[in-house]
Parts: C-alpha cells; structure tokens; sequence
C-alpha cells in the first residue's frame, strides 16, 4: 500500500480542493476503513461548502470532507474487541467523550465535551478520500443484504429520518406530510411507506425532487410549495389535516405549513436544520393539543437497529441515489448537491462506482 492517498477538502468558496494526504496509521483502538462510499449531505452544502458559518458543532476546521461514510476494515489497531479486517461496517458520523450523560444514552452527536467530540468531515478527517482513519467504537456492521451505498447513507440521513418518526410514531392510522423532498425528505417517506402510513403527502419547490418523489412512488401525492398548501392538504384530508408532519426543509414558510396542516392532537417533528419559524402560539399549538418535536441526528443504538430493519424490510436507501462520481469528480459532485436538482450523491469507489442509478 503507498503512504499517500488523494483526498477532497471544502476551502468554503463553492469550490472542491483535490489534495494528497498521507494515509494515516492506525493506534490502539481504531481502524483504517477502505473508502467504498460516502454520500453528500444537506448540512455539508449549508455550512460548508459554500462558506464556513457553523460554530461549535458545526464548525468546519479543514479537514478531510464527507460524514457519511462506509468501507471496508484494511487494518485494525490493537485493542479493537469486535471488528477486524475485512469487515463491511458504517461510521457513525460523531466520535464523542464516551463519558458523558449524551454519550451514554448513545447520542454522541449530543456529547457535551469541547475536547473529545469531533465530528468525522468537520473537526477531523471525513470520508472524502481513499481511506478513511476511524475509531473501532464509532463503528456499526454492515450487513451483506446492504450496498456500501446503502450503509453511506443510514450514516446520517436515513438514521436522522429514522430518529425523528420514531419520536412521532407513524401507523396505518396516519395521513403524514412531509415538507421538504430533498434526500433527507425522501428518506422520511420511504421510512414512514414502510412503517405503513396510510397516506404520505410530499412537499417542495424543485420540480425535480417532486419528480423523483412520483418515480420511486415515495409520496402518494406531491405538491409544489406554495401559498396554497395548508388549504390543499385539508381539501385532500377532509378538513381535519395529517395526523402526523415531518419538516425536512428547514424552510420557515414549510415549516408552518407542517404545523397549521397538523390536525388537532398530531405531532409534528423539525428535522431540516438552519432558518427560522415564527409561529403564533395559541391558534398554531396550544388550542389544538399539537407537539412539536426537535431531532438532531440519532443514537448510535438506533441506528443499529435502523440497519437490521432495512435487511428485513428489504428497503435500499440507495435508491435514492441519482449520481455516482468518483474521487477526482468530486467538485461537480458538490455543485450538483448544492443545486437541489437532483437525489443523493455518492462519491464511490472500487464497486460501487460501477453500480448503476435509478
């Protein structure tokens, strides 16, 4: 194996920088992971790839990017209990303290320590390149029924999807809507298709998105996002509205829709992040019994189970991809993401490049 691997960096001017790196070298507990996919998420186009405006947890330090990542164990350090080389796993995106109340519970994305928590693509080195240096404790399998693609994205967007519509519950009793199309949003209805919603009503701005949300027969119908939509969804409920809303869209005209479109005693949970909401209190909420709930991410426990079902469901979160680029393309694999005209898009490598998309 040579001592240097390329690598794709976020400068934070709508630009991708191809850099070598040199592939690092494992310590006690952690693993070198063979990079086989890693995914684009919406929050990398928000506070990165444009321009660095995250803070804290969502400050980008320039390292390697990409935080959806899977591959394939090449070498594992001493001290590593469970995983060994040649072993398919998903990196959960947060390698947290491991102390902390958060950490405990699971939710490393949460972990309270300024020290120990980093993020993999943000505060050090993501899944943008040909390896990928990863702790053995961050790590969940990935079975043989699931694609490298498919495990990508259950590192981040379908295990935030997945989190949120636990929180709320959906059954065959529920009319949802889910405001907001892009990956993110698409991954909410094939989640809530297979938790047995009656009805899934999608909503968005971009043609695009609506179009695949009709040609996977995600949504049982599609709106274009407008003035008109609470009145459209109560038309379509017989005035009562959905029993349950999911806002993938961080959008503030949304994100009404999603509560006023609620009926009374529903449940409404905000997963699109960034923006703002103003909503009035009374008539939007209280008068009508509604919750509201925040969901950022998801626990490492959850996300487990969240891959076990997708084998059971036969459920590929892979088809949600509409573009597969290599490495050396990653810079129009960015732009394309940031025009919202599209799915998911995968940086792949060896196998999975060679996989057709829908």
């Amino acid at each position: 194996m040579a001592n240097i691997m390329n690598a794709a960096y976020l400068p934070g001017n709508s630009r991708v920088d191809l850099r070598e790196a040199p592939i690092p070298e494992v310590g006690y507990g952690e693993v070198l992971l063979r990079m086989k996919a890693s995914t684009i998420c919406g929050s990398d186009i928000r506070c990165i790839y444009h321009e660095h405006l995250g803070k804290g947890p969502e400050g980008y330090q320039g390292y390697i990017a990409g935080h959806e990542p899977a591959g394939q164990i090449v070498r594992a350090g001493p001290g590593c209990r469970r995983f060994r080389e040649g072993d398919r796993v998903v990196v959960y995106h947060i390698s947290g303290c491991g102390l902390c109340n958060d950490c405990r519970r699971g939710y490393m994305i949460s972990c309270t320590s300024a020290k120990y928590r980093r993020a993999y693509g943000w505060q050090r080195d993501g899944g943008m390149a040909e390896y990928l240096l990863a702790e053995e404790k961050d790590l969940i399998a990935l079975p043989n029924g699931l694609s490298y693609a498919d495990g990508a994205q259950v590192a981040c967007g379908f295990g935030t999807a997945y989190e949120g519509i636990e929180k709320i519950g959906i059954s065959g009793n529920h009319d949802v809507l889910i405001t907001g199309l892009g990956p993110l949003g698409l991954a909410a209805a094939m989640l809530c298709r297979k938790l047995g919603a009656r009805r899934i009503i999608g909503m968005d701005v971009v043609p695009e998105r609506l179009a695949i949300a009709q040609q996977l027969a995600l949504c049982d119908v599609v709106l274009p996002g407008g003035a008109e939509n609470v009145t459209q969804i109560l038309d379509l409920t017989s005035g009562y509205g959905v029993e349950r809303a999911v806002d993938c869209s961080g959008n503030e005209n949304a994100r009404k829709t999603a509560v006023r479109a609620t009926r009374k005693w529903g449940r409404i949970v905000f997963l699109g992040e960034g923006g703002r909401v103003e909503l009035n209190p009374s008539p939007d909420i209280i008068h009508d019994q509604k919750a509201i709930y925040g969901s950022w991410v998801t626990s490492i426990w959850l996300m487990e189970e969240l891959v076990e079902r997708l084998v059971r469901w036969d459920l590929r979160p892979s088809r949600l991809i509409t573009h597969r680029v290599p490495l050396e393309n990653a810079g129009f694999a960015y732009d394309l993401m940031s025009s919202g005209r599209c799915g998911k898009v995968a940086v792949c490598f060896d196998e999975e490049l060679s996989q057709p998309s829908p």
